[in-house]
C-alpha cells in the first residue's frame, strides 16, 4: 500500500462566491483541474475524549498536529481510504499519509498492531497513537474540492466548496452530508507550494482582494459545537 510524505507551505484564504469566480477565470492558462475535477472528500478526524488535539490546534501555537481518516466519496470496507498524520511547525505542514481500509483502521485505534506499511511511516503514526493513548472519532468534516496543479511545478491549489460537518454518525461510509460551516456561496482557497508563491499569483491575489486568513474546517465546527453547548 502507498506511503506518501509531504513538507509544504499551505496559505488559507477565505472567498467569496465573486472572488472565486474571479479566481478560477484567472488560473486559465496558468494552471489546470487535475484528473480528478470536483471530488467530494470526507475526513473523519480523531481526538481524545477531552479534545486535546484541537484545543491545542485553535489556540494556534507554533507546533501542532492532528491525525484524521480520508475519503474520496462514500468509503466501504474494502475501498481504500488514507490515514494521515499532519503536523505545523513554523508555518511549515508536513504530512505523513499511508493507505489503508475502514477495518485495519479500527483494529489500530483499538491498539491490536499497526496500521499496515513497514517503516518509518508507520512508526510515526504507532507513536502517536501510543503517546495519546485513547484517540476516538470526534468531527467528520466534509467538502466539495477542484484541485489545480502547475504543469511542471511544485503549486498546488484546491477550492473547497460547501465544507459542512457533522459530529453523529461519524462513518465514512454512509453519506456526504453535514451542516454547512460557510454562508451559500463562499469557499476555502488553499495555496500549497514548497518555496514561494509565484509572482504571477501574487498579482491575482491582490487584484481580487484576496487575503490571506485563517479557517481551519475542524477548529470551526469545534467552536460550534461549544457554541451550541454554551460553554462560550
Amino acid at each position: 500500500m502507498a506511503v506518501t510524505v509531504m513538507q509544504r507551505y499551505e496559505l488559507k484564504y477565505l472567498l467569496s462566491g465573486e472572488q472565486t469566480e474571479y479566481l478560477r477565470e484567472k488560473l486559465k492558462g496558468h494552471m489546470e483541474v487535475d484528473q480528478y475535477g470536483k471530488s467530494s472528500i470526507a475526513s473523519l478526524y480523531y481526538d481524545t475524549p477531552t479534545y486535546q488535539l484541537i484545543r491545542t490546534s485553535v489556540e494556534k501555537p507554533l507546533f501542532k498536529e492532528k491525525i484524521r481518516l480520508r475519503s474520496y466519496g462514500i468509503a466501504t470496507d474494502s475501498s481504500p481510504v488514507f490515514l494521515e498524520l499532519k503536523r505545523k511547525a513554523y508555518g511549515i505542514v508536513y504530512k505523513r499519509r499511508v493507505e489503508t481500509t475502514i477495518p485495519l483502521v479500527h483494529k489500530f485505534f483499538s491498539g491490536e498492531g499497526d496500521i499496515c506499511a513497514p517503516g518509518q511511516i508507520n512508526k510515526e503514526i504507532t507513536t502517536f497513537r501510543d503517546h495519546y493513548k485513547t484517540l476516538v472519532p470526534a468531527c467528520l468534516i466534509i467538502y466539495d474540492r477542484t484541485a489545480y496543479f502547475e504543469p511542471g511545478g511544485d503549486l498546488r491549489l484546491t477550492v473547497d466548496e460547501d465544507p459542512r460537518y457533522r459530529t453523529d454518525d461519524l462513518t465514512l461510509t454512509k453519506s456526504m452530508d453535514g451542516i454547512s460551516l460557510l454562508d451559500p456561496g463562499y469557499t476555502v482557497l488553499e495555496i500549497k507550494v514548497q518555496q514561494a508563491i509565484p509572482l504571477w499569483l501574487s498579482a491575482i491575489l491582490a487584484e481580487g482582494n484576496i487575503t490571506k486568513g485563517s479557517f481551519s474546517k475542524y477548529g470551526e465546527a469545534y467552536r460550534r459545537q461549544l457554541v451550541k453547548a454554551q460553554i462560550i
